[in-house]
């Protein structure tokens, strides 16, 4: 083998390999949010709304429901400690520019984890929370029955030939299904609705165009507002919720009385004693 097609290869098999690497620290830094978010999640609900469940479809819901609000809060957490994580890697670069073990925090993986965390979550606000929402409301299209049951019972659904098992439970696919539905109807709401809008404001070839640019122009640009509005809710709320805190805490906490005039009191006491004593 020639040594340019070594170099080749061998420069194949290092991009294959630091691919590998930012795959395998990606889906461990995601697993670590995801268990953690899962334990927030579990540690905050009310107890009655995911365990507490006797029906086995309502139950399996919330579970799923459960899931993707765990995946949602994962992503979110992510895209908030992903600036941080970026300025601390490149400081420890920095300070260690020569030392192998840290080689891997490199600018390859920031950019790739900026790009997950920009595509999960706008697939998060976009799908998977409204999912969720439409998912524990449903009910199943009027005329889908639950199926399922133990065998010897009597079944308007007849089991399977040849098998002591009867057909799965359809419940939760009936929900899906019109999940889906109301999901795609939504969409197209919106969709038209925006179509209107740009056709009042202005209907040029420009603006009709931009509406076939949902990737590259309106969930950039949603994502944005909802950043900017986010931010804008933390403004406000941080100096009530730092006001709200000092107050709670001035009234937990006891005031030291180190500074206090003993012989000052002393005399308040014997004026007061005076005092009640004339009124005896």
């Amino acid at each position: 083998m020639a040594p340019a097609e070594q170099d080749a290869l061998a420069l194949r098999e290092q991009l294959f390999h630091e691919r590998v690497r930012e795959c395998i620290i990606c889906t461990l830094l995601f697993a670590s949010l995801y268990i953690l978010c899962h334990f927030i999640i579990t540690h905050f609900k009310k107890h009655t709304d995911f365990a507490a469940v006797h029906d086995d479809e309502d139950a399996a819901v919330n579970r799923i429901a459960l899931g993707l609000c765990t995946f949602t809060l994962a992503v979110a957490l992510g895209a908030v400690l992903l600036l941080p994580f970026s300025i601390i890697s490149n400081e420890v670069l920095l300070s260690f520019p020569q030392n192998y073990y840290i080689q891997w925090l490199n600018g390859s993986l920031i950019h790739g984890l900026w790009n997950l965390v920009f595509l999960f979550s706008n697939l998060s606000l976009v799908f998977l929370m409204p999912f969720a929402y439409f998912f524990t409301e449903s009910e199943g299209f009027a005329g889908s029955k639950k199926v399922g049951g133990p065998v010897g019972v009597p079944h308007p659904v007849p089991p399977i030939p040849g098998s002591s098992l009867i057909r799965l439970p359809q419940g939760i696919m009936a929900r899906v299904y019109e999940t889906s539905v109301v999901l795609l109807l939504l969409t197209l709401l919106v969709l038209g609705m925006v179509w209107v809008a740009s056709a009042i404001v202005g209907n040029d070839a420009a603006s009709r165009q931009s509406l076939y640019d949902l990737w590259e122009y309106y969930l950039p640009y949603l994502y944005s507002c909802i950043s900017l509005f986010g931010v804008l809710l933390l403004l406000l709320c941080t100096p009530f919720g730092l006001s709200t805190m000092f107050t709670v805490t001035g009234k937990l906490l006891v005031k030291p009385r180190l500074l206090e005039d003993l012989d000052e009191q002393l005399n308040c006491t014997r004026l007061e004693e005076a005092a009640v004593s004339r009124r005896i």
